[in-house]
């Protein structure tokens, strides 16, 4: 009987039994993929089914072939194969070889459903099984696959032909029966000859049967001559050509003429970078304080993150419920920069990964996405189709591809965690990069979670569009900057009971930091020049004592005293209440740029606040390019007037601590 289901006319087995999740014998697929295909389905065959490539469809058997009592919907129990394309793709390298365009995997993973729709099968296909040591065949049917590993998420192990029984042996052609030969372990390769030099290379093994045809290319040549006349003839000399082409590759070195010199390596097309190895192992510290100067370096990853257990439990359990489920969702990370967000994210995903690891929990795809390092918002597409897929595309078609890829229905897929650092970075006019970051998770089939992190906390209520703003949802955390006692534990945990500063002095760091930002890394930064001051100023090297308050004070000096923190003290009061309104503005927006215009209101109304007269457009316009001449400000070309866009050419936490002082 024949169904219509989209346009599609769908032709289904007589031996279907209307009986409810009833097992019935065949299906014959018919759909646009099916390319004319009149072949019947039925249990223990091999079938290719759609997916999100319709050039490398899915590979799977059957097992079974059900059906419901109205006829409607019909289905088929599958085990499944993997394609190399499947595998992450910073994993492909544990195979230790290249893949073969038509090898597959047998597939031990668990996280994939076992049932499909009837209505994908797209046709049967051949899946013969090769010893793993056994060479690939040269000719074969596009339509056959070979398998020689399997893969369970984390490794390739060899298979054996009791677990891939293809199930269509009787009609494979006799040169890609799975009952081949297996071939000899492969034994070391022998030293290569002194005379041979650098450019020889280990060879392929010739196939036993084409050495047969080798021997007796003549006789066979003459009597497919006789026989098929020219096209006999053509057929004879295409293979004594390959034939001799090949007893030239295998020609020993010895051969070639002793007065040939060696010629220079060419470099190769695709050369990897590799960092030399060190000839001799790194420096130990040669005392406490240069120990305590590296564990107090930023880059340095801690052992624990402390005073950030709470957030740390609320990002984890948001994602790991997300993972087990199947779902997507959207999570706004926020606050001042050096609370740790991104650190406390990036320890979250790696305690994730473990218990991925262990199979606590299904595995899952982590991709991370920094809008720093993007010239263009519409970048972040080609990065995620990379990271994704290892593919290279414009950022308009990977666009395109994403948005298939997360809205299509697969059978197979992974959870995809996508990390969107400095989120403000990302915004444009239209923001469309922002609504489709946000839209692909709300999708049935995507299994997408998003986090994102930004440094405002009411972003998306000032720079989102009321419909950006809805997709992102009300899942929202808030990183408050740290106090005084939690930086002290922060630097006392990477010092790790190393005796290194003083007690008096960690906590004039502590609260100096503190009260101006509550900036982790820039308390580790003080720290870490106070550690270098008191080595430089020991007597003894190898014993220089602990950091004090006078080194510390030293450190602070240099930190905050720089040649722009001079500049702002030594500006006038309308160009220090202009930087105060830079500020402002900054912190309205929610970014760190904003117009003259913008920043000019702000600037009226500090003016009325401190009890000054307001200042004129013109004098405005005359000391917002003082301090751009000065470079504290960054400035667009002057014709522009009022609409020329503003941005600060120092951090503001500087700007702040010298008014602050002042």
């Amino acid at each position: 009987f024949v169904t219509q289901r989209s346009g599609i006319s769908k032709r289904y087995s007589e031996s279907y039994v209307t009986k409810p999740l009833h097992i019935f014998s065949g299906y014959r697929p018919c759909g646009p993929f099916c390319g004319g295909c009149t072949a019947f389905i039925s249990a223990g065959q091999n079938i290719l089914i759609e997916g999100e490539d319709e050039d490398q469809p899915y590979v799977a058997k059957v097992l079974k072939l059900m059906g419901d009592e109205s006829g409607q919907q019909k289905k088929a129990l599958v085990r499944w194969f993997i394609r190399a394309s499947e595998v992450p793709l910073s994993k492909r390298k544990l195979l230790g070889r290249d893949p073969h365009p038509q090898e597959i995997f047998y597939y031990k993973g668990r996280s994939c459903d076992d049932e499909v729709d009837a209505e994908s099968i797209i046709r049967p296909v051949q899946v013969l099984h090769l010893d793993a040591a056994a060479p690939f065949p040269e000719s074969c049917d596009e339509d056959t696959l070979f398998v020689k590993m399997s893969w369970d998420s984390k490794t390739f192990k060899a298979v054996t032909s009791d677990q891939v029984d293809s199930g269509s042996a009787d009609s494979a052609p006799s040169h890609l029966k799975p009952s081949l030969p297996p071939s000899p372990p492969c034994s070391p390769p022998a030293a290569a000859p002194a005379t041979q030099g650098p450019s020889c290379r280990v060879l392929p093994t010739p196939d036993p049967a084409v050495m047969r045809k080798a021997s007796c290319r003549e006789t066979w040549s003459s009597r497919s001559a006789m026989s098929a006349g020219k096209a006999g003839r053509m057929e004879a000399e295409l293979l004594i050509i390959r034939l001799e082409s090949i007893r030239n590759r295998l020609k020993p070195n010895s051969t070639l003429s002793p007065q040939a010199t060696p010629s220079t390596p060419r470099t190769p097309h695709r050369a990897t970078p590799s960092i030399p190895c060190r000839s001799l192992p790194a420096r130990r510290p040669a005392n406490i304080l240069e120990e305590a100067r590296i564990r107090l370096h930023v880059s340095a990853v801690p052992e624990s993150l402390p005073c950030r257990e709470a957030e740390f439990q609320d990002i984890y359990n948001f994602v790991e419920s997300k993972i087990i489920d199947g779902t997507g969702g959207c999570m706004y990370i926020s606050g001042v920069p050096g609370t740790g967000k991104t650190a406390t994210v990036h320890e979250v995903m790696r305690c994730l990964q473990h218990a991925a690891d262990v199979d606590e929990i299904p595995p899952f795809t982590f991709v991370e996405i920094n809008g720093m390092k993007m010239t263009d918002p519409h970048q972040s597409y080609v990065q995620i189709l990379q990271k994704l897929t290892g593919q290279k595309a414009t950022p308009d078609h990977a666009a395109a591809l994403l948005d298939k890829k997360f809205s299509s229905p697969t059978p197979r897929r992974e959870t995809t965690v996508l990390l969107v650092d400095e989120l403000d970075l990302l915004w444009t006019r239209k923001q469309n990069v922002m609504y489709n970051l946000f839209d692909w998770p709300t999708r049935r089939q995507a299994r997408l979670v998003v986090l994102t992190i930004a440094n405002t906390m009411d972003l998306p209520e000032r720079i989102m569009i009321n419909r950006v703003a809805s997709r992102l949802g009300l899942t929202r955390m808030s990183f408050q900057p740290y106090t005084f006692k939690q930086l002290q534990q922060i630097i006392t945990s990477r010092l790790d009971k190393l005796k290194a500063l003083d007690q008096d002095a960690l906590q004039l760091v502590s609260r100096k930091v503190a009260a101006l930002s509550g900036d982790a890394r820039r308390c580790l930064d003080i720290c870490r020049r106070a550690t270098e001051i008191c080595e430089h100023a020991a007597a003894d090297p190898s014993a220089p004592g602990l950091v004090g308050m006078s080194h510390v004070m030293e450190a602070l000096n240099e930190m905050f005293s720089s040649a722009y923190t001079t500049a702002i003290r030594s500006a006038s009061v309308q160009e220090q209440l202009f930087l105060r309104a830079v500020i402002a503005e900054f912190r309205r927006l929610g970014l760190e740029e904003a117009t003259f215009q913008q920043v000019f209101v702000q600037h009226q109304a500090l003016c009325r606040v401190e009890g000054l007269q307001p200042v004129s457009v013109s004098e405005g316009l005359s000391v917002c390019q003082r301090l751009g001449a000065c470079r504290l400000l960054l400035l667009e070309p002057s014709r522009l007037g009022i609409l020329q866009r503003v941005r600060l050419n120092v951090s503001q936490d500087d700007v702040l601590y010298a008014l602050k002082a002042d």
